[in-house]
């Protein structure tokens, strides 16, 4: 067993929902009048909380506007927008790979919701495949590693045993700030030369791959 505890990154590293959320979230920008963002600006924060995502994007944007944004940002990715989301081929079959192992915790570090992270959960069926589970909303967004800590500690192990997964910056740079062994995919939504500056120990560009390393 290579790590005790595996930590993966939701959006862009299980479930392909970039496109679901760079159409929300235009949608939501010429609802609260800031007017067009591009897909590449928003494809660049995915991973980050939702505040810290639209400070990102709308520089000097007020509060009112902000808060307007979010909010219809939140009314089209439940309710407004049917773009399919679905876990990338392989996933499922490579977690339950991971859980054969009764010694081994798994676990989540995400920039979504509590509330859209359980529905998500809820939705595919998936939310019995991880012993614990961290959003940007009950602690700090990437990449500051504060919800790793929190999971380390929940879960009773070492930094030494963890690994995080991840397809953007942010989950690397939160592992690094730890000493967190880190593991880039390439199939999410930052380019590979961008996540080798965090150093990774790994770098996977397809998800038999990754599963295939993690259970050497």
């Amino acid at each position: 067993m290579r790590y005790r505890l595996v930590i993966f990154d939701w959006d862009g590293t299980l479930m392909d929902s970039a496109a679901r959320i760079v159409a929300c979230m235009q949608a939501a920008s010429r609802d609260a009048g800031w007017g067009e963002l591009t897909d590449d600006a928003i494809r660049d924060i995915i991973g980050l909380g939702l505040p810290e995502a639209i400070d990102k994007l709308c520089p000097g944007i007020d509060p009112e506007r902000s808060e307007l944004l979010r909010s219809r940002y939140s009314f089209h990715f439940v309710q407004g927008d049917t773009t399919p989301m679905r876990f990338f081929p392989g996933v499922e079959a490579g977690v339950t790979g991971l859980r054969g192992i009764s010694e081994r915790r798994l676990a989540v570090a995400t920039g979504k919701s509590r509330r859209g992270l359980d529905r998500i959960f809820r939705e595919s069926g998936s939310a019995d495949w991880f012993h614990a589970s961290r959003t940007a909303d009950e602690t700090r967004s990437k990449p500051h590693p504060q919800m790793l800590e929190e999971l380390l500690i929940e879960l009773g192990v070492d930094v030494e045993e963890a690994v995080m997964i991840g397809d953007t910056e942010y989950d690397l740079e939160m592992a690094r700030a730890l000493g967190m062994d880190r593991v880039a995919v390439t199939w999410g939504v930052h380019a590979p030369g961008r996540l080798a500056a965090s150093h990774p120990v790994f770098t996977a560009e397809a998800v038999p791959e990754l599963f295939d390393w993690l259970n050497r």
